[in-house]
Parts: structure tokens; C-alpha cells; sequence
């Protein structure tokens, strides 16, 4: 707490998007608990939200950029509903819920019980016809893996995928997933850093299928024993389990509920929009090791903090921090990102019939199409559409195809419409359609990944009060941002109030 005599400590945040905006927030809601700091943020572009953006029209909320978050990780959900915004919050429509996979130019739809790349129902793998009964014997074969106890070395997530269950499972099921979260390939993708639960599974199990179905069990098993109250409507006023999560979750009005709700809080005073930072310097050196760092943008007077949170993507912080250390933004610089492209086409209501229900579907590398994923938005969420209509969200780009981003608007709503005909049999005219470009949006956490971040975390020490926040490091969904940031956050408030306590941080 502050009294007349203590210092008030100055804390930067570079960068808009949740993670910085999550960070600022923290630091405000201690300020206004009385800490001694002043927050303030700094984002290059005119806005704040970062890929998060929604545009609405004639009723439709479409989505720029992310159009949910996974319900199973809870830090996203938790600030939403700390933020006043919790009868928002909703959830997929999980009942509708079928996923299709393209295989040989048709629709083949993902075999109930899968669970990512794991089955935990017999039946629908064996009787799915998106498999050859060599990949069905490879599955059944799984369950005998044995558990791996010495530290492995990284691979691809390729190469465990293959080593599990097969090279079928590995194109049509794991490749099509993961391209449409990271658009990379993964052939290259670290299995330690992407799916590191599976990785641990391997480690702890071996079989990725005995381990899945024992953390279900534990799963029911803990919403037995924690069910809520007696319900009075059933029989006997016998106590009712709780409703399992939903995949997905959103929020009604759309997403861009959260950056707004995030930025409503903050001091508008000390919000700085259209300032490109630059770069990093020392400006002096406190007692017990702190530091002063002085702030350079473009086209405006520096700014001096006592500590800074980078929040921008990892080649930004590594530019910026070159004056300070060169081997530490040098290995910010070598986290490699891809770059997306997302099509929103709306229709009136005869359409929804021409089309399957469910989620939408996958495109598999080997079916050689540029689009990468479509989904079906009025089938996935309430509220997106006017009763009725539909509309079509098909993503490109990735590590597949950078070059699909240098088409005009014209072009890639052309190749949309065309592989919607062919892929669909689906050709009504779109009542509008909106194309948004992401150039180097998504990190990629390729194999030795986890090595990387070792030593990002080691260089950094020599940097007290400069934190690290974003998807470039241990997660890139929006509850990973939202505690990546807050963390952050946490470590500069501990900083500042410890002196050397604490001095890095990077989750």
C-alpha cells in the first residue's frame, strides 16, 4: 500500500491484443487497490484487441479473427464473467455437433468418441470408412503401448501421431485438426509444446487410449462426487450431475465483448494508440539490480518505465530488444509464425438447406485444395445468424499456402465459392462477403521448442523488470493469452514491490 512516502512505480505495456490488454487489467485492478504503480499501454495500431475483432451487419456477427475458446481451459470464462459479462457466455451447440473430413472429394464425418486423435468408442472406429482397417488395427494395437520413463527427446507431432496410430490417422484426422488451429504443418510442429498432454500421457501411460479413457472415468467420477444441490423437480429430490462442459464457448454479441469489456477498465488517459514501439534501452539503474528502461516509438517523445511487458508477437520483442541482449532476441526472432486468412460468406434462408448439418469440415493436405477449413457458424453457435440463415467461415493460408494472402478479394472469394461447389454441391450467391488477412499471426511451436523457451527464460534474467506475454510461448488460444497476461502481470507487481524477487517471467 502507499503512503506520501512511497515512490509511485511506473509499469509499460506493449501491445493491445488480450495479452497485453489482460496484463494492463491486472495491473489496474491492483492500482486501484492501492499498489503504488501507474500503468500504461502502448499499441501500434488505432485499435485495441489484437486478432480478436467482430464485425456485425445486417444482423450477422462475424468473426475477424478467433470465434471462441476451448470451455475446458477456465481463465477466459473466469475474466468474462469477473468482467460483468457472464449471462454472455455461451456455449457451442453440442447436441448438432458432427465434423466432417474431406477424403477423396467427399464428406466423411469424424467417428463419434474421438477425442482428438484418441478413440474411446469401439464401434465407430470400426465402422468408419474414414480409415483402412490397417489404421483400425493400429488403434487396437495402441492400447498395449507401453509408457516411455526416460526424459525422450522432441519429435514432430507427426512422428508420434505415426507411431501411435498410423499414417492414416495422421492425414485425415491429426494433420486437417491441427492445420485448422496453427495452419502449420505437423511434420514440424514440436508434440511436446502442441499437445503436451499427450506428451505426459505417453510418458505416464503409454497408450494414449488406456490414458484417455482413465481420465474420463476421473472426470465423471469427480462430477458425481461434486454434484449441486438437490433438485426438487426429479424423482425423490435425487441430486442432479452437473452439465458437462461444451466444446466450444463464445459470447453472444460476439467476441470482441472481452477486449472492450478489458479496455473499459483501464485509464483511457494512459492508453496510447498508433504508437509503433522501437526499441529498448536502459534509462538508469535503481538499487538492488532495478532498472529504468526507456521506451522508443515512432513519431512521438520516448517513455520511461520501471518495468515493461512485451505483448506484441515474439519477432517484435526480439527487435526491440536487440539493444539490450543479442542472443535473447535473436532467439525471439527464430519463433516462426504463419499467416491466415479467414472468408465469411452470409446467405439467406434457402441455403441452409443445401448444406450438411453439424460444425463443418476438414481438408486434408492430400485432397490439394486451398481452403484449409469451413465451418458452419449457424450450426455451431446461436445467435451468429438472423433465424434461418446461414453463413460460411473458410479459412486459408498457413504453412500450406502463404501465398494465398497476396489474392485480391475478388480472387479468394472466387476459390471460396468455387471449392464450396465443388466440395459441397453448393452454389447459391452470397448475400455479402467479408475477407480478413492476418500476415504472421500465429506462432508456431516447432520441434525443440520447449529448448527455445529454456533459454529465452535464462537470457531474460539478465533483463530485471522486462516480462514476456503471449501466444508465442506456452499456448496460443485466448485463455492461454489471458493467463500468459495476467501472469505477467503478477510477476511486474512481485518486481516492483521485491526488488529482485521474481525478476522474469515467460508462460
Amino acid at each position: 500500500m502507499k503512503d506520501a512516502t512511497t515512490p509511485i512505480r511506473r509499469v509499460a505495456v506493449l501491445g493491445g491484443g488480450i495479452s497485453g490488454l489482460s496484463a494492463a487489467y491486472t495491473l489496474a485492478c491492483a492500482r486501484q487497490a492501492g499498489e503504488p504503480i501507474a500503468e500504461f499501454l502502448i499499441e501500434a495500431l488505432d485499435r485495441l484487441g489484437g486478432v480478436i475483432s467482430t464485425e456485425r451487419i445486417e444482423g450477422f456477427v462475424i468473426e475477424a479473427g478467433p470465434d471462441s475458446f476451448l470451455a475446458e481451459k477456465p481463465e477466459a470464462a473466469a475474466l468474462c464473467r469477473e468482467l460483468g459479462l457472464g449471462e454472455s457466455l455461451l456455449g457451442s451447440n453440442d447436441d448438432e455437433r458432427r465434423t466432417y473430413i474431406l477424403q477423396h472429394g467427399r464428406l466423411v464425418p469424424l467417428p463419434d468418441g474421438l477425442m482428438f486423435l484418441v478413440p474411446t468408442r469401439i464401434w465407430p472406429m470400426v465402422t468408419t470408412p474414414l480409415l483402412p482397417l490397417r489404421a483400425k488395427l493400429s488403434m487396437a494395437l495402441e492400447w498395449f503401448a507401453k509408457p516411455r520413463r526416460e526424459e525422450a527427446e522432441d519429435e514432430s507431432v507427426a512422428d508420434f501421431v505415426t507411431r501411435h496410430f498410423g499414417q492414416a490417422m495422421l492425414e485425415y484426422v491429426a494433420d486437417p485438426l491441427l492445420a485448422g488451429v496453427y495452419g502449420g504443418d505437423s511434420r514440424a510442429l514440436s508434440v511436446r509444446s502442441v499437445l503436451p498432454r499427450f506428451w505426459e500421457m505417453e510418458r505416464q501411460w503409454g497408450s494414449l487410449t488406456r490414458a484417455t479413457l482413465g481420465a474420463m472415468r476421473h472426470r465423471r467420477q469427480a462430477i458425481s462426487n461434486n454434484s449441486g444441490p438437490a433438485d426438487s423437480s426429479s424423482p425423490g429430490g435425487r441430486e442432479t450431475p452437473q452439465r458437462p462442459l461444451p466444446l466450444f464457448m463464445t459470447l453472444k454479441g460476439g467476441l470482441d465483448q472481452l477486449p472492450t469489456a478489458l479496455a473499459d477498465q483501464l485509464d483511457q488517459a494512459r492508453v496510447y494508440l498508433g504508437r509503433q514501439a522501437t526499441s529498448l534501452e536502459p534509462a538508469s539503474t535503481q538499487p538492488h539490480g532495478m532498472r529504468k528502461y526507456r521506451i522508443h516509438c515512432e513519431g512521438s517523445m520516448p517513455f520511461d518505465a520501471d518495468a515493461v511487458i512485451l505483448a506484441m508477437p515474439a519477432h517484435a520483442c526480439g527487435r526491440i530488444l536487440s539493444p539490450l541482449n543479442g542472443d535473447l532476441s535473436a532467439l525471439l526472432q527464430e519463433i516462426p509464425y504463419n499467416s491466415s486468412m479467414t472468408v465469411s460468406l452470409a446467405y439467406d434462408a434457402h441455403a441452409t438447406s443445401l448444406l450438411p448439418p453439424g460444425f463443418g469440415f476438414l481438408v486434408p493436405r492430400k485432397e490439394n485444395r486451398r481452403m484449409l477449413a469451413c465451418t458452419f457458424v449457424h450450426g455451431k453457435f446461436r445467435y451468429r445468424v438472423p433465424e434461418g440463415q446461414a453463413l460460411l467461415r473458410c479459412f486459408f493460408g498457413g504453412a500450406r499456402d502463404p501465398g494465398v494472402l497476396d489474392l485480391s478479394n475478388e480472387e479468394i472469394v472466387a476459390v471460396a465459392r468455387r471449392e464450396l461447389r465443388e466440395i459441397l454441391d453448393f452454389s447459391p450467391e452470397p448475400r455479402f462477403a467479408r475477407v480478413y488477412r492476418w500476415p504472421a499471426s500465429m506462432a508456431q511451436y516447432e520441434v525443440g521448442h520447449a529448448a527455445r523457451l529454456a533459454a529465452i527464460r535464462q537470457e531474460l534474467q539478465t533483463l530485471p523488470g522486462v516480462f514476456l506475454a503471449g501466444n508465442a510461448y506456452s499456448g496460443i488460444g485466448i485463455s492461454d493469452c489471458v493467463r500468459s497476461g495476467r501472469v505477467a502481470g503478477k510477476d511486474a507487481l512481485e518486481y516492483l514491490a521485491n526488488g529482485s524477487a521474481r525478476r522474469c517471467s515467460v508462460t
